[in-house]
């Protein structure tokens, strides 16, 4: 079975190859499907297949910023991406990546590298999945309230932004397309808190500047999401320059990685249009506490069985995404059929 493992250069260690292609696959249906980015489960997982913990973060860095190059440009034609802002906030994230790599090169340097990322890695799924069931729980709950005829329908929701913009610390700038005017140093500390986490967990960052654009400087949702896939770009281009130049990154399985990204992305964006209701989360959410599972297992050194139920999660988490796309498909088909039988009679 040796033609199943590839030799990986750099690394220096030999890696079961569709095991990164599905890794790939997935995290561009996942990206594709949620609007989140997979790159979560990117590091923990090729650290599971066997990468050294700094390899992990360094390949998943560069394999993000591949990935996202085509969704920026995309966004960017619907005028989604504000580049003022997005250039500002640029100051905070690489100088907040510059230290998240420089926090990893330090606990490589001790031999601590990998127990601790793997543990603020289960922190932080740990929190996404309180997020996405808590978010499910209050839809749930919503839901219910609407039903009841002496429920008023009002919402309500954290949002720092408008107090935020009170602080009159200059130079105070204007950012256009968003129509937002605050102090320039609001979206520096906010990039610079997920460029640390981008550079720590060779994540994005997306997870918590996207909803950061949000609730605390006070972008409109469309231009967050477009602002914050220009700053995940930028910042994947950048943490694969500072990871290059350190010998942390392995080309060859990028390429690989992104190969499959590119089919599951298609995949992920089409089955949206599909997909109902608030349930798809609830999914999400279990591939979430799937993943943090077999960290913990990785840290113990149940390496098959993390393997096991990281590859069998996402595995699982795509097929159920697939199917949404093939029965919505399906049933357009039918109704189009339908109608054209329709018209002719």
């Amino acid at each position: 079975m040796d033609w199943l493992y590839m030799h990986m250069p750099i690394a220096g260690v030999d890696i079961f190859w569709p095991g990164l292609v599905l890794i790939g696959y997935s995290v561009g249906v996942i990206g594709g499907f949620f609007g989140m980015g997979g790159a979560w489960m990117v590091t923990p997982g090729l650290n599971i297949l066997g990468f050294p913990m700094a390899f992990a973060i360094g390949t998943d860095i560069a394999h993000i910023a591949g990935k996202s190059m085509i969704s920026t440009m995309r966004h960017s034609k619907f005028g989604n991406v504000d580049y003022r802002l997005g250039f500002i906030m640029l100051i905070g994230t690489m100088a907040g990546i510059e230290l998240g790599a420089q926090i990893v090169m330090a606990l490589e340097r001790i031999g601590r590298i990998g127990p601790v990322v793997r543990w603020v890695y289960v922190v932080f799924l740990a929190l996404i999945a309180f997020m996405v069931f808590f978010d499910y729980y209050k839809a749930v709950k919503n839901r219910n309230k609407s039903d009841d005829p002496s429920h008023t329908g009002a919402t309500g929701g954290v949002n720092w932004a408008p107090a935020l913009h009170k602080i009159n610390l200059p130079p105070m700038m204007h950012f256009r397309v968003a129509n937002i005017t605050c102090s320039v140093w609001l979206p520096i500390a906010v990039s610079f808190v997920t460029g640390v986490l981008a550079g720590f967990l060779g994540i994005g960052g997306g997870l918590l500047r996207m909803p950061a654009l949000i609730y605390f400087i006070g972008a409109p949702t469309h231009v967050a999401v477009g602002t914050d896939l220009f700053e995940v770009m930028i910042s994947g281009l950048y943490g694969a320059f500072t990871y290059s130049l350190k010998g942390r990154i392995e080309l060859v399985a990028v390429f690989v990685m992104l190969c499959g990204a590119a089919i599951g992305a298609q995949i992920g964006t089409v089955a949206t249009k599909y997909a109902q209701g608030y349930g798809i989360r609830v999914v999400f959410g279990c591939a979430v506490l799937a993943c943090m599972i077999s960290i913990i297992l990785k840290q113990y050194g149940i390496t098959t069985a993390a393997t096991v139920i990281i590859l069998g999660a996402i595995t699982v988490i795509c097929i159920y995404i697939m199917v949404i796309m093939f029965r919505g498909a399906a049933n357009e088909l039918r109704e189009k059929k339908a109608a054209s039988n329709g018209a002719k009679a």
